[in-house]
């Protein structure tokens, strides 16, 4: 089976039904797929052929889901770019996946301003300004039929590298399904009339529920940019039934003063994910939402692994903390807590890495076999966290092999903080680790080594940050000092000497939101 066929399947069943909602607009599945068919020719127009690659910038709009459906009948292959990241990572992005193309909406066309001189296959930028819906409109709506393998690739998602750029994560269609079947395995039934909320980017974690409500017949409803109040009034007025939310922003939705005003009783599932979850904010959204909240957890690499629904979640099970944990494992794939230095399995109740193996992993990173290497091994997929299972199945996540941040559901890795400010001239080193946050679960933080004669403000290296990678990534604080860094004995960074003051108190050295 391969994702466009599916896609056409639901758009002949279920023709009349409402398949797209954002603001006021709404679309069917027959006129959603309609111009995705308009969208998929449009491309094919230009020289494109199924395979290529085609990278695509944009927020959650009605026109989102042109590119969506379009690529899928045309059998390209989706390279999401991610808003908050700088201009080096648009760029790096389409080059490294040799993208021919690119989408763009208008609200983020300067981000790709001149980019086709930066990126040596890009042959077309394609922008969603007033002109789009002409330009769509004169596409041919007949279908291309293009023959799709389950094994082509559909989408490469980006994640952050421990060393150097990000590197890509390709899904083909039957992994991709897969990954699908797998979230809404442990889910109630997707029903008519059911909606699916996306107040979080379907770039990122919200993405991957897209398809399997579009193959069920339920309604993808879309919102651009997340503001707490405006959620939960959609939410309210659609009578949503599913959605994805990180934990940032189910705290802002829980805290808000207006969302006790509303009867939550027709939400079926609020799937929690993308970092770590205060019980705290578990326990008052239960409060306030109802016995609606899932949680699972997994990785761009493997997703999902574990996943549990709100009777297990705020249950007491004997021998277990299922508040503290991240859930059972699911039926399709395997999970393992391994020796982080020799690989070997330990026994229940070992803490090691946690390895996954799963039908909806990556087969190895995009062109980078170096990379695939230290990640993955004898079909498992190394996760860098590290965890134990309990005597019930239970994963408990307790900290990270590596360095990596996880800041309001994004993945941020020390290195590439680490590179731009040394880069400034008067920074002769500087380590990057995450510290508490009670707003993002966790945010970078930096120490830096200066010569003696530097001038550079702490302000002006967070500045650096931001306008190099995007403001997401800057770090909170930056201490400046003279003193060489503590390094191990082999003379790496040691990150971890400087981060653990700033644990004290934590019990485990991941934070929840």
């Amino acid at each position: 089976m391969d994702v466009r066929s599916l896609m056409r399947r639901s758009a002949t069943y279920y023709a009349d039904r409402t398949a797209i909602i954002e603001g006021d607009r709404r679309a069917t599945f027959a006129q959603a797929w309609e111009r995705g068919l308009q969208m998929a020719n449009g491309l094919l127009a230009l020289g494109l052929e199924p395979g290529d690659r085609v990278g695509v910038l944009e927020d959650n709009t009605f026109e989102s889901v042109d590119f969506f459906c379009g690529a899928a009948a045309a059998n390209l292959v989706r390279v999401p770019l991610y808003p908050r990241n700088g201009r080096e990572a648009h760029v790096h992005m389409l080059s490294h996946t040799g993208c021919k193309a690119v989408v763009v909406s208008d609200s983020h066309r300067e981000a790709l301003e001149g980019i086709e001189a930066d990126v040596a296959t890009l042959d077309h930028v394609l922008v969603r300004d007033d002109t789009y819906e002409t330009w769509l409109a004169s596409q041919s709506a007949v279908d291309p039929n293009p023959p799709v393998e389950p094994d082509d690739w559909f989408i490469i998602r980006h994640t952050g590298g421990t060393t150097g750029p990000a590197k890509g994560v390709g899904y083909t269609h039957k992994s991709w399904l897969d990954a699908g079947r797998d979230w809404y395995y442990a889910f109630p039934p997707v029903e008519a009339g059911d909606v699916l909320q996306h107040a979080g980017p379907i770039s990122h974690g919200s993405g991957y529920l897209f398809t399997p409500m579009w193959l069920a017949g339920g309604t993808n409803l879309l919102i651009p940019t997340f503001d707490a109040g405006e959620v939960i009034e959609t939410m309210a007025r659609e009578r949503v039934t599913f959605g994805f939310l990180v934990p940032s922003m189910l705290n802002a939705i829980a805290r808000h003063p207006t969302v006790t005003n509303h009867d939550w009783s027709h939400l079926k599932v609020i799937q929690i994910g993308g970092s770590p979850i205060a019980d705290d904010t578990a326990l008052l959204a239960r409060q306030v939402l109802g016995d609606c909240l899932y949680q699972g957890y997994g990785q761009t690499e493997a997703v999902p692994i574990t996943m549990m629904g709100p009777s297990e979640w705020f249950g007491e099970v004997e021998g277990s903390e299922p508040l503290r944990s991240a859930g059972r494992p699911l039926p399709f794939g395997d999970i393992d807590i391994v020796d982080p230095d020799s690989g070997e399995p330990l026994p229940l109740g070992g803490e090691g890495e946690i390895a996954i193996r799963c039908d909806g992993q990556m087969q190895g990173f995009w062109e980078n076999p170096a990379a695939t290497a230290e990640r993955m091994r004898d079909g498992w997929v190394l996760t860098g966290d590290i965890g134990r299972i309990d005597n019930n199945g239970y994963l408990y996540v307790l900290d990270r092999k590596g360095d990596m941040i996880i800041s309001g559901g994004y993945n941020i890795y020390p290195a590439e903080l680490e590179n731009v400010l040394t880069d400034h001239p008067d920074v002769v080193e500087a380590a990057v680790f995450g510290v508490p946050s009670e707003k993002w679960g966790e945010s970078p933080y930096a120490v830096v080594t200066v010569g003696p004669d530097a001038s550079v403000t702490s302000d002006e290296l967070i500045a650096l940050c931001a306008d190099r990678l995007g403001s997401y990534k800057k770090p909170v604080g930056v201490q400046i000092g003279t003193d060489e860094l503590p390094k191990s004995p082999v003379g790496k960074l040691a990150r971890k000497v400087l981060r653990e003051p700033h644990w004290e108190g934590h019990d485990r050295r991941v934070a929840g939101i």
